[in-house]
């Protein structure tokens, strides 16, 4: 490696089977399409929309769903050096509804275990975390077993020697509770949160950043006021907490006194699952680029904004140039 990456992120890939018509429930859909998936490797695709060197760390199976993976990240302009395939299990799909304004229900096929969950330490290349500008994991990379391993092994190599982000990313199913894609889990809600809880608080003294909505700063924290909970992950060893808040915009907090609440951006929902990975992605792009709190927090809610008036999620990622004419018109 000749120069650092300006982004890697390590998690989820796989493929998202999305209904092309929308307001139908998934049993009565008749059309779908076909596209890139999975929060760490969407995240990856955003910054590489706007110019950032990107690359993901994970693992597809050894089928024809891998072999469309990685040609999705390489038209994407992702480095898909480190994704590599698991004979024994097959890559992931997920299928959604798609019920605008909020309603869009995910349904994943993961077992009996996702690929993305067989990345083992040994495989990492400690250099390369070391040395990007950025590093990023989730939430779902330490529900099980040699992912978990992995992903606090990766932050322990990265050492804070950059940004290093912490998305919350907190789905029950993972963890043996219920419900979609955030929620408390349903009735299995509260021992799902207790088990993640020990292993969120560890990767939060190996990051600077958290990243996440109330209910994923609930998992970390035990709290759902927003401010409290941005100062609580503070404590447990963050630089920056932000907390998106829905309709109530975002919030973001910085160990060194600044602060930025930002209201949302309004647009006409199509699909509103991929606006989170947008933002990460313009998160990190404003880092990289010396932002202060309340602009980067305003692009980010822009670039999410424009993802969730579209249909998909990675190829729903816009560019800079698209961003910049969004917010020009406001």
């Amino acid at each position: 490696m000749t120069e650092p990456y300006d982004l890697i992120t390590m998690g989820r890939i796989g493929v998202d089977i999305y209904p092309l018509q929308t307001g139908v429930p998934l049993a009565q859909v008749e059309t779908f399409g076909k596209f890139l998936g999975g929060s760490a490797t969407n995240v990856a695709v955003a910054a590489a929309r706007l110019g950032r060197r990107s690359a993901v760390i994970s693992r597809t199976g050894s089928d024809p769903f891998g072999d469309y993976v990685h040609q999705a990240l390489r038209d994407f302009g992702v480095d898909d050096r480190w994704v590599t395939s698991v004979d024994a299990y097959p890559t992931p799909v997920t299928f959604c509804e798609i019920f605008p304004p909020d309603d869009f229900p995910l349904y994943f096929y993961r077992r009996p275990k996702a690929p993305d969950l067989v990345i083992r330490p040994e495989e990492l290349d400690r250099d390369a975390l070391a040395a990007a500008r950025i590093f990023w994991i989730t939430g779902t990379g330490l529900c099980e077993e040699p992912s978990r391993s992995a992903t606090l092994a990766a932050l322990e190599a990265r050492a804070k020697a950059g940004p290093t982000v912490f998305d919350l990313d907190w789905r029950p199913m993972f963890w043996g509770g219920e419900g979609g894609a955030s929620g408390d889990g349903g009735a299995t809600g509260a021992a799902a949160m207790a088990t993640a809880r020990p292993y969120y608080e560890a990767a939060l003294r190996h990051a600077t950043v958290a990243v996440g909505n109330v209910d994923e700063a609930e998992v970390a924290t035990g709290l759902r006021d927003p401010k409290a909970c941005a100062h609580a992950l503070l404590e447990r060893g963050v630089e920056l907490a932000v907390v998106k808040q829905g309709p109530k915009g975002v919030l973001a907090v910085h160990r060194d006194g600044r602060t930025a609440e930002v209201p949302p951006t309004p647009v006409e929902v199509v699909n509103g699952l991929g606006a989170g990975d947008a933002f990460g992605g313009a998160l990190c792009h404003g880092l990289l680029a010396g932002w202060e709190l309340e602009p980067m927090m305003r692009y980010a809610n822009a670039a999410g904004a424009i993802v969730a008036s579209r249909l998909a999620c990675s190829s729903a990622m816009p560019t800079a140039g698209e961003v910049d004419a969004f917010l020009a018109g406001r």
